[in-house]
């Protein structure tokens, strides 16, 4: 498909790929920086927001279940482009919605499109993250998702000076807006089109159609890779969602260095990421998803038996490395056979997305009874469960791959 490309065309496609990756981690740390704001101007109780919030769910688990379709018959390109620009609309809505109209259902709907958007464009990222790496014949999945985790700290930082500035919520979103369309269409000129696009051109087996494309969810190695990135997906959003309270709660800290726990886990998942790619093209990808499973059991089972804050942060360290891979790696696996790709990616990449947006709220049912800490004994089965599943990551040998 990409055959024809020559070094120079791989390389700033990779390096593209690396910044487009960033920007939805910039886009989704602006919306975050600006929650307390929203909540302050449109007075709504926790339950209220949590409600409102739904709306990104919605439409991210939307645009997932759609993604493989719209690649199949459009290409990874055309479809970053589209939700790039899609997410930057949803971006401009919640930005109104939010500050200027102060309207709850407005700030639905705009979630709603902002996350449909990033579904969409989620996938066919992956899936031309898949492509250079066959390209290039190295691991660079993990990379690319540390460059999600630069963005959204980009992105953190920007919103908090945008506070200290005085700079409203449309404007700010607005023009975060902006960079993003902007940076997104003059990227997506250094990616080559049709990555993931079935044709008859493409492969010596013909074009999969939209009942085989769905047929893929009941493939046994699909399955097991969704099961695995399912498990790490729920280690890296259970952190996201509650460590801070996790050690707020079981260690009686501060609620400021139960943020700064939180920031070890997450400088500790971009560096596993940043460097995953070495560690994979030298050990594998079953050693690498094994490691790190039995890095972040042994992070968590520190957390919960740790006997002082100083300890724990120990454990949130290995805690944070072991998440680091699953998910790209996971992806890296659904994406070996070309044909197909757009398929796999979105099946594996919708498991991963229900781990993040169902696993942390159960937790936190599960906390309510018998304490945050005890909870996380939940998320060591998963991760348990996804380290002895971690053989079907294995590549596969096909022809024409």
């Amino acid at each position: 498909m990409n055959h024809s490309l020559n070094s120079r065309q791989i390389f700033l496609w990779r390096i593209a790929i690396y910044f487009i990756f960033a920007l939805p981690g910039f886009a989704i740390a602006s919306w975050v920086s600006r929650t307390p704001t929203i909540r302050d101007a449109l007075g709504a109780t926790t339950a209220q927001m949590g409600w409102i919030i739904f709306g990104l769910a919605v439409g991210s688990i939307i645009g997932l279940l759609c993604a493989s379709h719209l690649i199949a018959h459009k290409g990874a390109r055309y479809v970053i482009v589209v939700g790039l620009l899609v997410s930057s609309v949803g971006l401009v809505i919640v930005g109104i919605g939010g500050s200027w109209l102060t309207n709850g259902t407005t700030l639905f709907l705009g979630l709603a499109v902002f996350g449909f958007g990033n579904g969409i464009g989620d996938v066919a990222m992956n899936v031309e993250g898949t492509a250079v790496e066959r390209a290039s014949q190295k691991s660079l999945l993990t990379g690319f998702h540390a460059a999600f985790s630069v963005g959204t700290l980009l992105g953190a930082i920007a919103g908090s000076a945008a506070i200290q500035s005085g700079i409203s919520v449309t404007v700010h979103l607005g023009i975060v807006a902006a960079i993003i369309v902007v940076s997104g269409i003059y990227l997506c000129q250094l990616v080559p089109a049709g990555t993931g696009k079935e044709t008859r051109n493409n492969s010596n087996e013909p074009p999969m159609s939209a009942k085989e494309r769905m047929a893929v969810w009941k493939e046994r190695r699909t399955v097991l890779i969704g099961i695995i990135v399912l498990g790490m997906a729920f280690a890296e959003g259970s952190a996201n969602d509650w460590l801070p309270l996790v050690m707020v709660d079981g260690y009686k800290v501060t609620p400021a260095t139960g943020s700064f726990a939180f920031g070890l886990f997450v400088g500790a998942m971009t560096i596993g990421r940043a460097t995953g790619g070495i560690l994979l093209d030298r050990f594998g990808r079953v050693t690498v998803l094994r490691t790190s499973a039995l890095s972040a059991i042994a992070g968590i089972l520190i957390v919960i038996l740790g006997p002082s804050y100083e300890v724990a942060t120990v454990g949130i360290v290995l805690w944070g490395f072991g998440a680091a891979f699953g998910f790209p790696v996971g992806l890296s696996a659904a994406g070996d056979d070309p044909r197909g790709v757009a398929a796999r990616v979105g099946a594996v990449s919708t498991a991963g997305y229900l781990a993040f947006l169902v696993g942390p709220p159960i937790l936190g049912i599960i906390g309510e009874s018998v304490g945050l800490l005890r909870a996380l004994i939940v998320v060591l089965v998963a991760i348990t469960v996804a380290g002895f599943l971690a053989h079907a990551a294995k590549p596969i040998e096909k022809e024409n791959i």
